[in-house]
């Protein structure tokens, strides 16, 4: 196993493991729960397989419904970002900017990150509280909870992604 594949295995583990048996037990102001595990999509690397990306990212959303007995919310909500991760990453940066065989997170300015992490987070994260409540009744609550779960799990994000990638 070359050194790309066991560093996104550990992620893998490292992030289902960090969902699970710590961040899910943070409720900050009974009302924010960091979903951090959602790093797994911004950092997988772009040019590999997309089918083993996708069936990856619902192993870790499955595996994180598992453990959070959430009924395939998750799951659900990391495929469906993964599947628009490319567009959206496209859109973000221009063309020119885009190199798929050199293309690291780290190498693209704060800006830049923050609002790819952005975009995919608010997404995932109003499809996990959209389907979670099912009403149109809850959509004030559906929107305050993706707006201030998101900005924390992007705050999260973004500092572990500058603290614990490798410049390249």
């Amino acid at each position: 196993m070359n050194n790309i594949a066991l560093n996104n295995v550990a992620r893998f583990i490292g992030l289902l493991f960090l969902q699970v048996f710590i961040l899910n037990h943070v409720n900050i102001f009974g009302y924010i729960n960091p979903m951090v595990y959602i790093a797994w999509v911004f950092l997988y690397p772009v040019r590999k397989t997309r089918s083993v990306f996708l069936i990856l990212s619902f192993l870790l959303g499955i595996s994180i419904d598992f453990f959070s007995d959430s009924g395939g919310v998750n799951a659900f909500a990391i495929t469906f970002i993964a599947y628009f991760r490319l567009p959206i990453l496209m859109a973000v940066l221009r063309k020119s900017d885009l190199d798929y065989g050199q293309f690291n997170l780290k190498t693209l300015s704060a800006n830049k990150i923050i609002l790819f992490i952005a975009i995919l987070t608010f997404i995932h994260h109003f499809i996990v509280f959209s389907v979670e409540y099912f009403s149109f009744s809850e959509l004030l609550n559906i929107v305050s909870r993706t707006v201030f779960t998101g900005i924390f799990t992007i705050l999260i994000s973004f500092l572990g992604i500058t603290l614990f990638t490798k410049k390249k």
